[in-house]
């Protein structure tokens, strides 16, 4: 018998955690490791208490025809990411590892070319992760260090900055 590498084990564990996503674009969950123990999941949904797109029938971004990783402010879910954060303490986080997966909400098939958005990348920076590493196929994934987040700082290009004024 071979055993699965622990990166699939914890992008399976990601991937379990995503079928309780509410979203009906794409489903993503994230499980945060440190030291061989989960310290916390998060998956795709509207904040406590408010109504899902996937109970109200309809995705905002989707009915105004907002393309893929542009206005989230717009979107009613709290990112999978963004839940794991904050359903840990950033002692737990310091030097962890962020496991990502994500499928279209549609036809529930791994999206190859997944990455966190630069407002998740912002909270992964400041909750002390150390690397992401995201699912590509069911045993193939990236590696994304943290620390090239904050090289590749994602401050707006001048030409973006002017469709806001």
């Amino acid at each position: 018998m071979q055993r699965k590498d622990k990166h699939n084990y914890y992008l399976d564990i990601a991937q379990t955690v995503l079928e309780r996503g509410t979203c009906l674009r794409r489903n993503v969950g994230a499980i945060i490791v440190n030291n061989d123990v989960i310290i916390s999941t998060g998956y795709a949904g509207a904040p406590r208490g408010r109504a899902n797109c996937c109970d109200l029938g309809e995705c905002r971004r989707e009915k105004l025809g907002v393309p893929h990783g542009q206005r989230y402010e717009l979107c009613r879910s709290v990112h999978a990411e963004q839940n794991a954060i904050i359903a840990a303490s950033r002692e737990e986080m310091i030097g962890s590892t962020m496991y990502l997966a994500m499928v279209d909400a549609r036809t529930k098939e791994i999206i190859s070319d997944a990455s966190p958005c630069n407002m998740c990348r912002r909270m992964i920076i400041n909750a002390g992760i150390e690397r992401v590493i995201i699912r590509n196929t069911e045993d193939t994934y990236t590696v994304q260090e943290v620390k090239d987040y904050v090289a590749e700082d994602d401050t707006l290009p001048e030409e973006m900055l002017n469709t806001y004024k």
